[in-house]
């Protein structure tokens, strides 16, 4: 099978692309062929296919003329639409899969392949098909406004980075693709990660059809260790406001633990200063880590931990954890506790509660086999539900609905 794969991002940039590329290599080494689109940008992987890719767009930088000309695109790209219509008549595709398409390469590409009559799968990784915003959040708390297709509540509260001219283009980007054009009517089906996402976007009015299939990990890249070097904790991703850090820097005060936090973001030298001025000596920031040094990092620590204040999908960083033999101690939000089943692949707490985090960290620490335990759980769990031969299966029967 032929399959034209589209991300706006060609590099490791997040979860996303992860799930992009992991996803990939999984049908390549099955032997499938793998078509990519995305944009491009300096940190992009090599591919055989970039000469199709789009120009680069950045909407926070140059002339306001370039910020006209990218907000544009964001609405509906010319160029996205004929170069992936040139891509299309080029290698003929049997089905598509698109990832992440949101602004760069906007939805234009579902009218390049609808034009061809080509199947469109799209995974859902944020809450984007019923958000303006995609977080779901307004003000830093859980948002759910938009409900029924009521858009303009992104405007009024300007839940883009609190900026009226962007939360206005959002919304009018929500109104023209699901009111006025009904763009992603085009798609064939939508694939979920977690069944909150798909549950919560049904709820919120999206009527797109969404079948549950998770992310998965591949165990031969994750050797795992049920016990630890360091009587040490490990946050790693993103270092930004709805990943609850904030409250987790509060939880450490008084615990005779170390904290690893592990990422870049925007809230970086805002985290640093909260742990100054509670003169905290137990937390420390080892910044941007990747591949098997963040791998034997998280394996010196006890476990991981995730304490979200948003809706999270199906993150990552605890489906390695788990993989890695350690269990996790995550929020309860989102789909969070999907994977972390209390005591038995880890414990969940309150968001926003700092005090429960704190009881939950410590029940943990002073359990010390219950650690190794729960960690083995979480591998086992992996193994069983989260593996590529599994995912691979269900993919196909996807796709198979609608290539013979």
């Amino acid at each position: 099978m032929k399959i034209l794969f589209a991300n706006k991002y060609f590099y490791l940039k997040g979860g996303a692309e992860h799930v992009f590329f992991d996803s990939a290599k999984l049908l390549e080494n099955s032997g499938h062929k793998i078509v990519f689109f995305s944009m491009h940008h300096p940190k992009n992987l090599s591919s055989a296919y970039e000469k199709h890719f789009v120009l680069n767009v950045d909407y926070e930088k140059g002339s306001i003329k370039n910020k006209i000309d990218s907000s544009v695109k964001l609405l509906y790209s010319l160029e996205v639409k004929r170069k992936a219509e040139e891509l299309i008549k080029e290698e003929k595709p049997d089905i598509a899969h698109l990832q992440n398409i949101y602004h760069q390469i906007s939805p234009s590409i579902i009218h390049a392949l609808k034009k061809f009559h080509i199947p469109i799968v799209m995974t859902l990784h944020d809450y984007k098909m019923a958000c303006a915003s995609y977080q779901m959040l307004a003000n830093g708390r859980i948002c759910e406004a938009c409900k029924g297709g009521k858009y303009y509540n992104c405007f009024f509260k300007k839940c883009v980075k609190d900026s009226e001219a962007k939360s206005l283009l959002n919304t009018i980007e929500m109104y023209l693709h699901h009111k006025i054009f009904h763009i992603y009517d085009l798609v064939d089906v939508f694939i979920s990660p977690s069944m909150f996402l798909k549950n919560k976007v049904e709820e919120m009015g999206f009527k797109g059809k969404i079948i549950y299939l998770p992310n998965f990990v591949n165990l031969e890249d994750y050797r795992p260790q049920y016990d630890w070097q360091e009587n040490a904790i490990v946050y790693f991703g993103r270092l930004s406001k709805e990943k609850g850090l904030f409250t987790l820097i509060e939880a450490m005060k008084g615990l005779n633990t170390k904290l690893k936090i592990i990422g870049e973001g925007p809230i970086k030298e805002g985290l640093k200063l909260s742990v100054r001025s509670l003169e905290l000596k137990n937390i420390k920031f080892l910044g941007y880590k990747a591949g098997e040094e963040l791998k034997d990092e998280i394996r010196k620590s006890m476990f991981v931990i995730l304490p979200s204040e948003w809706y999270e999908n199906n993150p990552r960083s605890i489906i390695e954890g788990f993989a890695l033999g350690k269990p996790a101690i995550g929020a309860r939000i989102g789909g969070i506790p999907e994977l972390v089943k209390d005591n038995e692949t880890g414990l969940t707490f309150e968001p926003w509660n700092a005090d429960d985090l704190k009881r939950r960290i410590s029940q943990l620490i002073e359990n010390p086999s219950e650690i190794s335990r729960m960690g083995k759980n979480a591998r086992k769990m992996v193994n069983e539900e989260l593996n590529p031969d599994i995912h691979y299966g269900k993919l196909m029967e996807i796709y198979r609905q609608f290539v013979r």
